[in-house]
């Protein structure tokens, strides 16, 4: 403590920072630009210690103040190419140079205890900097200060902050007269002022680390947990106040203009999402350390805004065509614009901090979550009633995206509180569940109306999740017989009707289905009304697949064109709807799983004949095989071991050699996906404990080995490799007694484990195959499959089998060893190494006295004399540490040995 009130005090270093920069010459410039450069690069790789003195460090300090000289920014601009330009722009890369400096020591995590003081030292003097940067005076607001300094410069100052947040703040916090209040203060100041869009982002990265250090810190000291909140909690206030504010048109509309909200990045985001989202994250966190303040903080912005979205209703006239929005003057369009995107993004906000309403803190924070979630009900019937999302209005291409929008995200939010209302269900289903009972009604008036064909795709999305998370999350006993919910029934299953579009059709069954399979929460398995909600599904299935199992009868007669698309768009709409209600029950009680199999029974049954018709079109096989691997990893049970031996028989049938080849060559990417899907149907059939399975083992094996892998193994697309490669890794995995008979009568006479082995021949080939695979240039396969032999090794001691240790023990070795001489695969080297170490350890003997040297006899671009140094340098270990030093020494000799005699020059001789 006295170290740091005397560093803030401290004469000579508070007089060096508040000097005048100095004016340098070019050749003082580049000489100093050239040692700013060498210091980064030593402070990347040396640890923190006493060389790097306290005089030097206020020295790089002082070079980042070039950086924060505005007027060398300014005269560089006036003067345009003049050598004071050059002179400016010169001076401003001193300071990211400086800057870079600092970051390199601010990166290192690890601090020795004397090292602590430069460190309080250097925060000293970066309070300074900020001090500097966000200054403000009659010439200069921040921002425009802010705009003048090198983007560069902005940036590493950036980095600097969030590497003191993320690494540091632990240590700093603890010096009592260290003014962390004020630090958040100038980083508040920095944050809210940055000029460009990225800046911004970068800098409430910082505070998300910094709320993450305060929730962390706050979890593992509740004692103090009140006076660290009051520490920071006008900061906190302030922080959400200002992110709040920034995401709403009505305080930041020319910023949010500029936000693209068409282009979808990497993370498929435009840049108005990301910057929402990221907002909305900062709010989140704070919620979390200030509960009441973030709600009473934004529920009454929210309040505000929906007040206008309510009385939108008085506005509401009917015309010749339909209902107009009777606001026209430009003004009052402009402010409804604003006033809806707003709410469109409060909405997203509320539901976001959702989770922060359940659990523990239910009861605590009933009131105002009720008080939400009754908006919200409020506002989601009121958008369906009066049909905001098909009115006119006087700027169509604006206003109805808003209108739109809002109903979205307001059916969007109430989906938010899903979990929320269960938590009420379960808490009030014996009582009084009347409030309950009103508030899941009322949602389904307000979704009921939106489950058209007519209404816009976006609209129609929202209603359906909120659908699935009622019959999913929440579950009500009374949901089925609801009048809203029944009228969903007759539409889906009344063929005269027009069919939703594919998404909205998949996720209405999957609710429906959902609501007639899932068990009832807080009722005991006799009052769950299986018999009903089984002949209900079953008819409900029925209705959903009639025209699909039509198509049995004229499977095998030959289709014209346009009858074929038609069967195709049948088989299609069908599947991703049968696929879907398997995969949402495939984790659900057995009950459940029974029910929905018996409905699906014939279906699946039509699928398998229909199979055979279609082998050859690869975009009906790969939807038909994808369905039937969404039974086997969700029904096999189920679907019990006869059937599933037909299906299983029928496929390998079906995919002959010269089928396999037709997908794989010649059908690109869709051929090669249903050979993928065939494969992990596979996966799912060899992993199956007990015996039912284990005839197909031979078939199964011969099928890879003798017809995919030999189309595969020259290719270079590593389409198919991944999945092979796994399925032959659970052959062996799973089945390890078809190759490995032991017996524990035998081991003990024997006195060793030396089983028999079975099936010699499908052994050496799935080996060889691996090996193969080591020496081919994907990097991803090669880390799986070494991955996979590491794994038969941890679990099987597959190196330590005779037929492996003494025919391909030290191929293997060969060939890892081989692949680190030639740095193909260099991001694996201590995979490599690992590896090695593990085969070589089996017999070590074996590796020092005949591997070793003849390796080293086989190794090209090296003289004797030079194979015997490297044979001498390979110390004899056999821990893991050093032995795979000693394995890397090796190579990197080697190689070093091949560039020296590679470019010497012909004719030299060698002594």
């Amino acid at each position: 403590g006295d170290l740091l009130s005397s560093l803030l005090q401290s004469p000579s270093a508070a007089k060096l920072l508040n000097q005048p920069i100095p004016i340098l010459d070019t050749d003082s410039e580049y000489i100093c630009s050239l040692a700013l450069e060498c210091l980064a690069h030593l402070f990347s790789w040396i640890p923190l210690s006493t060389s790097i003195t306290p005089s030097l460090l206020t020295t790089i300090f002082h070079f980042a103040r070039f950086g924060c000289d505005t007027r060398a920014r300014k005269m560089s601009s006036v003067n345009g190419s003049s050598p004071g330009a050059l002179l400016g722009q010169e001076r401003g890369r001193l300071g990211v140079l400086a800057m870079a400096c600092i970051n390199e020591l601010m990166s290192k995590n690890c601090v020795p205890m004397e090292f602590e003081e430069y460190l309080l030292r250097m925060f000293q003097q970066t309070f300074y900097l900020l001090q500097k940067i966000t200054r403000e005076n009659n010439a200069h607001t921040v921002k425009s200060r802010l705009e003048e300094l090198d983007e560069s410069y902005i940036e590493k100052f950036t980095d600097f902050l969030r590497l003191f947040v993320s690494v540091h703040l632990r240590r700093i916090e603890s010096y009592s007269q260290f003014p962390v209040v004020e630090f958040l203060a100038l980083l508040f100041k920095y944050t809210f002022h940055q000029p460009t869009h990225e800046g911004y982002f970068s800098c409430l990265d910082i505070w998300t680390l910094f709320l993450d250090y305060l929730t962390s810190k706050i979890k593992s000291r509740l004692a103090d947990k009140e006076a660290v909140l009051n520490r920071y909690e006008d900061a906190l206030v302030l922080l959400l106040t200002e992110v709040l504010n920034r995401i709403q048109f009505r305080y930041n509309q020319a910023q949010l203009e500029e936000l693209d909200d068409e282009t979808l990045d990497d993370d498929q985001q435009t840049e108005w999402q990301r910057y929402l989202r990221q907002s909305l994250e900062v709010v989140a966190k704070v919620m979390e350390l200030l509960p009441t303040h973030a709600f009473s903080t934004l529920f009454p912005v929210l309040q505000d805004n929906l007040e206008v979205y309510l009385g939108l209703q008085q506005f509401v006239v009917t015309s010749g065509t339909g209902h107009r929005l009777n606001i026209t003057a430009e003004n009052d369009c402009r402010r409804l614009h604003c006033s809806l995107r707003d709410l469109s993004s409060l909405l997203q906000a509320v539901g976001r901090l959702a989770e922060y309403f359940t659990g523990d803190v239910f009861a605590a924070r009933f009131n105002d979550a009720l008080t939400v979630v009754e908006r919200l009900v409020k506002v989601t019937l009121y958008g369906s009633q009066i049909k905001l999302y098909n009115i006119e209005t006087a700027v169509p291409s604006v206003l109805k995206p808003d209108l739109i929008d809002v109903h979205a995200q307001s059916l969007a939010a109430l989906q938010a509180y899903a979990h929320w209302l269960a938590q009420f269900y379960s808490e009030v289903h014996r009582q009084n569940p009347e409030q309950f009972i009103s508030l899941v009604s009322t949602a389904l008036e307000a979704i009921t109306p939106l489950i058209s064909s007519k209404v816009q795709e976006k609209l129609l999305l929202s209603a359906c999740h909120l659908l699935v998370s009622l019959a999913t999350t929440v579950r009500p006993v009374f949901l089925i017989s609801i009048p809203a919910v029944q009228k969903v029934f007759n539409r889906i299953t009344d063929t005269s009707a027009q069919r939703l579009p594919d998404k909205a059709q998949v996720l209405v069954c999957r609710a429906l289905s959902n609501v007639l399979l899932l068990p009832w929460p807080n009722l005991p398995e006799s009052e769950q009304q299986w018999a009903v909600r089984s002949t209900n599904h079953a008819s409900l299935v029925s209705a959903l697949t009639r025209d699909y199992r039509q198509l049995k009868a004229t499977a095998s007669l030959p289709q014209r064109k346009v009858q074929l698309e038609d069967t195709k768009v049948i088989i299609h709409q069908t599947l991703s709807v049968l696929e879907d209600i398997v995969e949402s029950v495939s984790g659900e009680s057995t009950k459940s799983r029974q029910i929905c199999y018996q409905s699906l029974q014939e279906s699946v049954q039509v699928s398998l004949a229909l199979f055979p018709a279609f082998i050859h079109q690869s975009d009906v096989t790969d939807e038909m095989l994808s369905f039937f691997l969404t039974l086997f990893q969700g029904l096999r049970v189920q679907m019990g071991v006869p059937f599933t031996e037909q299906i299983i028989q029928t496929f390998l049938n079906m995919f002959t050699r010269e089928q396999l080849a037709e997908s794989i060559l010649h059908e690109g990417s869709t051929g090669c996906r249903v050979v993928e899907k065939f494969l992990k149907i596979l996966q799912v059939v060899v992993q199956e404990p007990g015996q039912v399975f284990k005839p197909f083992l031979p078939s199964v094996i011969s099928l890879c080995m003798e017809q995919v892998y030999p189309i595969i193994a020259e290719r270079s697309s590593p389409d198919v490799k991944a999945e092979l490669f796994e399925l032959l890794f659970r052959v062996l995995h799973h089945n390890w007694r078809y190759f490995f008979k032991s017996s524990v009568l035998a081991s003990v006479q024997r006195g060793v484990a030396e089983e028999q082995m079975e099936n010699e021949a499908q052994f050496s080939a799935i080996m060889q195959a691996f090996g193969q695979s080591f020496l081919q240039p994907d990097i991803h396969l090669f880390k799986q499959n070494l991955f996979y032999l590491e794994t038969l090794n941890t679990k099987q001691k597959l190196y330590h089998k005779k037929i492996f240790r003494t025919t391909m023990l030290f191929q293997f070795v060969n060939v890892l060893l081989q692949v680190l001489v030639h740095k193909s695969h260099d991001l694996l080297q201590e995979e490599i190494g690992i590896a090695t170490y593990n085969m070589a350890s089996v017999d070590f003997d074996g590796f020092y006295s005949a591997f070793l040297p003849e390796f080293l006899a086989s190794c090209d671009g090296v003289d004797s004399n030079q194979k015997n140094v490297l044979g001498r340098n390979f110390k004899m270990d056999r821990d893991l540490p050093s032995f795979t030093q000693n394995v890397h020494r090796l190579v990197n000799d080697l190689r070093y040995y091949r560039l020296c005699n590679d470019s010497l020059p012909p004719g030299t001789v060698k002594l």
